[in-house]
């Protein structure tokens, strides 16, 4: 049953921001303010917002970043075939090609427009969420669901944009009783809380991605 007294949401969500880092640390990706690990997120993000298993998502962006391609300039260099092998082996399914093709543009547009660096994306847009929103959404393969995932993320490190809280994290929200926009979770988190909102939000994301549920609630 979802949870309705205030001091009881709040107690949720301290135990939930202080578990662990949000959602793309507790699998290995740091999330910090460089190149190579934006970049990450962004193809972590990528695959995330495919349909199937999360866990196939994650193996699949943790290989891409253990072969070597770490950032985009590497991956940008990288052979065609060479992706695609890394990510059957890593048990991507379905058009891997396609996904292959993708990928490799993502990285070469990513050096191309911004030498590399989605630093440089920010500062482009002025440190505006909406233009930064806008300009995300251009790159090869990134629609609004990947901007969404990968904003949850840097939202730590980007502030500006935040609260961003993504369909996983309203939905475990919604279900748990504490709130259903990312307003309302920011509201229980504290103002001037950003760190806390977006390891928060990671970790709702991961409670509904790993059916949690009765854990959380115990």
């Amino acid at each position: 049953m979802p949870i309705s007294s205030i001091e009881d949401k709040k107690r949720l969500v301290r135990r939930l921001a202080g578990s662990g880092r949000g959602f793309a640390e507790q699998y290995g990706f740091q999330v910090t303010n460089n190149p190579s690990s934006l970049f990450q997120l962004l193809y972590l993000s990528l695959l995330l917002s495919r349909r199937g298993d999360f866990r196939r998502a994650v193996e699949s962006a943790q290989a891409l970043r253990d072969t070597g391609w770490d950032s985009a300039a590497r991956l940008a260099r990288s052979l065609h075939e060479s992706r695609v092998r890394v990510l059957r082996d890593a048990g991507q399914r379905g058009d891997v090609d396609a996904l292959a093709n993708m990928l490799g543009d993502l990285a070469r547009t990513v050096v191309d427009e911004y030498r590399g660096d989605l630093r440089r994306l920010r500062g482009k847009a002025h440190y505006d969420p909406r233009v930064e929103r806008k300009l995300l959404a251009e790159l090869p393969g990134v629609d609004g669901q990947v901007v969404e995932l990968f904003l949850r993320e840097a939202q730590v490190l980007w502030r500006e944009v935040a609260p961003v809280a993504d369909r996983r994290a309203l939905a475990a929200a919604r279900r748990l009783g504490l709130g259903r926009s990312a307003g309302e979770l920011a509201g229980l988190a504290g103002s001037g809380e950003s760190e806390r909102f977006a390891w928060l939000v990671g970790a709702l994301a991961r409670v509904d991605l790993e059916k949690r549920y009765a854990e959380v609630m115990s």
